[in-house]
């Protein structure tokens, strides 16, 4: 079970939830969320490998791998070449494909910040943030805002216990092979 601080001072709790097929075998994960304890909605149906995938990229980044080189500070380092792009957004579906019932998305943005100098002074540096944002049933929204060191513990966490509750299947391999990867076998 993942969790995260809010600006607000709520705790949003995230926990990985097996999707069975018709014989009752794990196969996938969708995510519950509760607020402070109360239920506040499911969403990412069949989400893991796209979290498994996510946690790789932030790691990447982390390292200076990419476009996220550009940025000195590892907080800084995100996945992908967009400066302010969406990195995931889960909706709740029902099997009519109507959306309702939540949302969890992050997107970054990247913010000016004044760094004062001892004497006087000072300069503008600019900062990269994770904005998890999310929307219960009844239209209530949280919002979290990470570094990328955070979001990668936020997503690893959930990727391993994703991967407890589909019986240690590992989700960053693909039954594709190759597909998300750029390789071909």
């Amino acid at each position: 079970m993942g969790g995260l601080r809010c600006v607000d001072g709520s705790y949003l709790t995230v926990t990985p939830v097996a999707c069975t097929d018709s014989l009752g075998t794990p196969y996938e994960v969708t995510l519950e969320l509760r607020r402070d304890g109360t239920p506040y909605g499911s969403v990412g149906e069949r989400c893991g490998w796209l979290l498994a995938r996510l946690a790789c990229g932030v790691d990447q980044a982390r390292r200076g791998m990419g476009a996220a080189r550009r940025w000195a500070d590892p907080d800084d380092r995100f996945p992908g070449d967009e400066p302010d792009g969406e990195l995931f957004s889960f909706r709740y579906r029902s099997r009519s494909s109507l959306v309702g019932g939540g949302e969890l998305r992050c997107q970054l943005r990247t913010i000016p910040l004044w760094v004062p100098r001892r004497g006087g002074g000072g300069e503008w540096r600019l900062i990269r943030r994770a904005y998890v944002e999310a929307w219960g049933a009844t239209g209530v929204g949280l919002r979290a805002v990470l570094t990328s060191g955070e979001l990668s513990a936020f997503v690893r966490g959930l990727v391993e216990e994703a991967e407890r509750c589909l019986a240690g299947r590992d989700l960053v391999r693909n039954p594709i092979e190759g597909a998300g990867t750029g390789e071909s076998r």
